[in-house]
């Protein structure tokens, strides 16, 4: 087995803190390729995946479950190979010895852009669902939750020192999505 094969238990990587004093991601993980754990505050495992650029995931997973990730242990790889990032993930996961929620029933709240649509207030939900309004309304509508959604992550964001760029696609808003640029 060569180093690049070699997988290195979970338990074996240093912890990172996910939000630093300056209150940036783990720069030194932007534009690398591996596998990468998150924690929450109590060091619990909440998932374990691989990306192409591990900050870019870092910053989506941050936007999506801001509650879940205070910590990061990562493998990077100056050989990508899909086969071998999963073997990675895989192993962690049985070192592990449960699958992590966001591997298993809580998988859509790490991985899908946001569906504002299912936090609009009971006032959005009437003038969204009135026969008065037309489709250009409507859109509208649903375009003003997904904005006070951003606006409340953001605020989230803030409050913990999150000082990342945090930009979300226009375009996805329209259909009431938030997902980052």
């Amino acid at each position: 087995m060569n180093a690049e094969t070699e997988i290195p238990s979970l338990a074996s990587l240093e912890y990172i803190p996910y939000v630093d004093e300056n209150g940036d991601l783990p720069n030194n993980l932007q534009g690398k390729i591996g596998v990468y754990a998150i924690f929450d505050g109590d060091k619990a495992l909440q998932l374990i995946n691989y990306s192409r650029d591990i900050y870019l995931s870092l910053k989506q997973h941050l936007v999506r479950q801001n509650e879940s990730c205070y910590w990061v242990k990562a493998q990077t790889s100056d050989r990508p190979n899909r086969t071998i990032l999963e073997n990675i993930r895989d192993a962690w996961i049985e070192e592990n010895g449960a699958i992590p929620p966001g591997n298993g029933t809580d998988a859509a709240k790490w991985i899908d852009p946001i569906d504002a649509k299912l936090q609009m207030t009971p006032e959005e939900q009437a003038k969204i669902t009135s026969p008065m309004i037309d489709e250009v309304v409507q859109a509208k509508l649903i375009k003003n939750v997904a904005r006070r959604v951003e606006e409340e992550i953001l605020a989230q964001l803030k409050a913990r020192g999150v000082q990342a760029e945090i930009r979300f696609n226009p375009k996805l808003k329209e259909s009431g999505l938030l997902d980052l640029k």
